[in-house]
């Protein structure tokens, strides 16, 4: 699937099915924190879950539902992880920037994003204190994306009654996706009527489109 479209010989790219970088920034114009809920609603569905459905969770689902149980968690907890620094980023608004990042909106390092939204940010919070969402940044977020493997004790088995045995260290793939789903659902809500995250999604949404 190409990632730009072409009208009248200019080239933009799609930042959502369907969606350019000139769409949103036509569309950004309705959008006032503290506005109209409806508009805002329409952000999150056009925008912010048609990116993260065919970018990420359709994606997580096919794997789910093709796999046969060798291995598939990797690449699973892998795509999981790298949403969860992308739904961080989102939320506080933030913007990664390899070299010379400039705070308070940008960043270079993700290990403090990371976290924090883990052990801070519901439902998350019922599943990691600081030094679990530590633990899990370094030898599972990590370790997969740099190392293609968990470290420390962690493993990954498909599904169980939790999401996150901390004491065993077990990421229950299937159960964790369904947490951040849930994660994705509540925060399309909370941005409806939240001031302060409508103007870190649109510090977010406008860079994207830059």
């Amino acid at each position: 699937m190409s990632s730009t479209v072409t009208s009248g010989g200019a080239r933009s790219e799609l930042i959502a099915p369907g969606k350019t970088k000139d769409d949103w920034t036509k569309f950004a114009k309705q959008l006032v924190p503290g506005g109209d809920a409806n508009i805002w609603a329409e952000a999150f569905d056009k925008f912010l879950l048609g990116r993260l459905r065919s970018r990420y969770l359709k994606p997580i689902a096919i794997v789910r539902d093709k796999g046969e149980w060798e291995g598939e968690g990797f690449t699973i907890v892998s795509i999981q992880c790298a949403l969860i620094e992308f739904l961080a980023a989102t939320r506080a608004g933030k913007n990664y920037r390899h070299k010379r990042a400039q705070p308070p909106h940008e960043y270079q390092n993700s290990r403090e994003l990371f976290v924090d939204f883990l052990f801070q940010t519901a439902p998350f919070d019922k599943l990691f204190s600081k030094g679990d969402a530590e633990d899990f940044y370094s030898n599972v977020r990590c370790a997969l994306l740099h190392e293609a493997r968990t470290k420390n004790g962690w493993i990954i088995w498909v599904t169980g009654t939790i999401a996150i045995d901390r004491q065993k260290k077990i990421v229950y793939r299937d159960s964790f996706q369904g947490v951040i789903e849930g994660y994705i659902n509540n925060y399309g809500i909370a941005l409806t009527a939240d001031a302060s995250l409508q103007e870190a999604f649109l510090r977010k949404f406008n860079d994207l489109a830059a």
